[in-house]
């Protein structure tokens, strides 16, 4: 359970800290591509992966594809919580398991248990109450868009990790080093773009922000692989208690810390959001 606890924070971590964006104005793609160079050597330091096994018949249209999305989905995460803020974006990113679930059923064409559809009713009304706000105006009611888009991006990263971890030849740490080395590539060219195109300058805030992200970014999958290790006979446990207890630390985290506005609707989204994963826990712990 340690380490469930650590990915937790780490995870709720990266969300407060690329809330002070909006605070401080640093150059958000800036620390994305360093948030990459660090964790890319964290990662190659941890795992020591062996690119020997790495050849043309690897699935080089989805590491490609997780390449383009990781980075980018970055962008719109962190435009979520400078405008959303940390509650609504971490449950929208938490929500994002519908996706691998409904491409479960109508692409892979896994059966349906109740609880699974269950769960999956009673979250989207989740979703729609969590991102609900009252009196919007002109330039506030579009904002919306950026945690449907997180929410969207974070679902076909699952689809396309967990289809990375059906490869037999390739260990999962390899391939996730390669996904970062594609995803650095993309966010230097972002970095690019910003500094002679944008003419912002580097500034060492944005290098200080970044590699504390990447470290943040890091342990978060190293002590959710860890735990995954450490209750491989009940991976339920973890999917649980990883998306439960972001939820509740995010809220937590967004609502005192930063004093976020949640409305009643909000709550019962909250609440609805909560009971979603429960349900869906269930029908994965049935389906054994």
């Amino acid at each position: 359970m340690f380490y469930i606890v650590l990915s937790i924070i780490c995870s709720v971590s990266v969300g407060a800290l690329l809330k002070f964006s909006k605070r401080y104005s640093f150059d958000i793609v800036q620390v994305i591509a360093v948030n990459y160079i660090l964790a890319l050597l964290l990662c190659y330091g941890t795992f020591q992966p062996d690119i020997s096994v790495v050849d043309s018949n690897s699935p080089w249209k989805i590491y490609i594809g997780l390449a383009i999305l990781l980075p980018s989905v970055f962008l719109l995460l962190a435009s979520s919580i400078k405008h959303i803020g940390i509650v609504k974006t971490d449950i929208a990113q938490r929500l994002s398991l519908f996706i691998p679930i409904l491409a479960a059923y109508f692409i892979f064409k896994e059966d349906f248990t109740n609880l699974k559809l269950a769960g999956l009713i009673v979250g989207f009304p989740a979703i729609f109450l969590t991102l609900s706000k009252k009196n919007q105006s002109g330039t506030q009611e579009n904002k919306w868009i950026f945690p449907v888009l997180v929410l969207l991006g974070f679902g076909i990263i699952d689809v396309l990790f967990k289809q990375i971890a059906l490869q037999k030849t390739i260990p999962y740490t390899t391939s996730l080093f390669i996904v970062f080395c594609g995803a650095l590539a993309l966010a230097l060219c972002f970095c690019i773009y910003s500094i002679f195109i944008k003419k912002n300058p580097v500034r060492l805030v944005n290098i200080a922000i970044g590699a504390f992200l990447g470290i943040l970014n890091f342990g978060n999958i190293l002590f959710y692989l860890k735990a995954h290790k450490a209750f491989s006979e009940n991976p339920s446990t973890v999917f649980a208690a990883m998306n439960l207890g972001v939820i509740v630390l995010g809220s937590l985290v967004g609502i005192i810390a930063f004093k976020e506005k949640v409305s009643l609707k909000n709550y019962i989204g909250i609440v609805l959001a909560l009971s979603s994963i429960v349900l869906i826990t269930l029908s994965q712990i049935q389906a054994k």
